[in-house]
């Protein structure tokens, strides 16, 4: 079994690729279909089944054209293990950096010496 934990990032990219080149195999595809059915070109699913690069939307259409676009349903979601995390997360809000330089204020009062 493939660890992602342990692996580089073209090992990674390389992995998926092989990935989905088993499953078009699977369904009987030859790479030009694919890339028909995906919208892209040959050279995209040659390119990701070999290297594993291609761009995020190649990858999500050959994803699609595969039927496989359940399975990024959980990809990123973040999963809550406790109530403080929970609440950690909804009450997550993006706060603005403070300014690095004060505006000067033009209304202020001149001191005299």
């Amino acid at each position: 079994m493939f660890d992602f934990s342990l692996a580089s990032f073209d090992e990674i990219a390389h992995e998926l690729g092989a990935r989905l080149k088993a499953l078009r195999l699977a369904q009987g595809l030859q790479q030009i279909e694919l890339a028909s059915r995906a919208g892209v070109s040959r050279y995209v699913v040659q390119e990701l089944e070999g290297s594993g690069k291609c761009t995020l939307l190649s990858l999500l259409r050959i994803v699609q054209a595969l039927g496989r676009e359940s399975e990024l349903q959980g990809l990123f979601e973040l999963k809550v293990n406790s109530i403080a995390q929970m609440e950690a997360a909804n009450s997550a809000r993006r706060v603005r950096a403070p300014r690095k330089y004060l505006r000067k204020n033009a209304t202020a009062p001149e001191t005299t010496a």
